[in-house]
């Protein structure tokens, strides 16, 4: 039986709220989620950084962007159905319209997933990510750094590249890191 909060709350969602009321609700959700992922909760949620290698693990040349949504997509398809067993496939489907759009244009990738990478990568570029962390990456993407940075937006790009040439200290370049990923979307 599902928790009968849980129930009005995703009633609010999928038959009263407006779309500036959708945004705040998604916006929530994320951070949320992030909240959990670093400081642990009562759920076992799936670890950002293992999640962040799979999920960029599906990144391809072609179907990047679009591969990398249709996987976050039936991720969250499979936890709202675990989660609302109640709701039907017209109204699942409508949620997941509202939280991940189909829309292509000007697509970016999750923030923490990103961020994710860009801390691995900085990891890696500054020689402090474990040589099983690099191999087991290697293993699952080829050439990883690579990819990644072929992945980072180019503002992304001009921040990792300012703070490994020395330009920037360290603080300031988690400041600037997380200022361009709040920018960037969700």
């Amino acid at each position: 039986m599902a928790d009968p909060e849980l129930v009005r709350v995703i009633d609010y969602i999928l038959n009263r709220c407006n779309e500036q009321a959708i945004e705040a609700v998604a916006a929530a959700v994320i951070r949320r989620r992030r909240d959990l992922a670093l400081f642990g909760g009562m759920r076992n949620l799936p670890d950002p950084q293992k999640l962040a290698r799979d999920l960029s693990s599906r990144i391809t040349t072609g179907a990047g962007i679009q591969g990398l949504k249709d996987t976050v997509r039936s991720m969250a398809e499979r936890i709202i159905r675990r989660e609302a067993p109640e709701l039907g496939d017209e109204q699942i489907a409508e949620l997941l319209g509202e939280l991940i759009p189909e829309e292509e244009a000007g697509e970016a990738l999750p923030r923490d997933l990103l961020a994710s990478m860009v801390e691995q990568f900085i990891a890696f570029s500054l020689g402090r990510m474990d040589e099983k962390e690099d191999r087991e990456l290697r293993g699952e993407m080829g050439s990883w750094p690579d990819r990644y940075w072929q992945t980072f937006p180019p503002v992304i790009r001009l921040i990792i590249t300012d703070f490994l040439k020395g330009e920037m200290t360290e603080g300031e370049f988690n400041a600037k890191i997380g200022n361009a990923l709040d920018m960037g979307g969700p």
